[in-house]
């Protein structure tokens, strides 16, 4: 039997918003889709802007 010596790197740690590109506050963090905001309203303008470029592609 063959064993599967490939292994992953870690992942990075995500240290500023995506949206805002503020510092990411340990108590203050909000986690969606495998990403960190640092609000609710950064997710959502992030999420709109992925379905802009999304639609300006096609």
């Amino acid at each position: 039997m063959a064993q599967d010596t490939t292994k992953q790197a870690p992942q990075e740690k995500q240290t500023n918003c995506l949206a805002c590109n503020k510092p990411l506050r340990k108590i203050k963090q909000y986690y969606r889709n495998g990403k960190y905001f640092c609000t609710k309203k950064c997710w959502r303008v992030a999420l709109q802007k992925a379905k802009e470029e999304k639609n300006a592609k096609e």
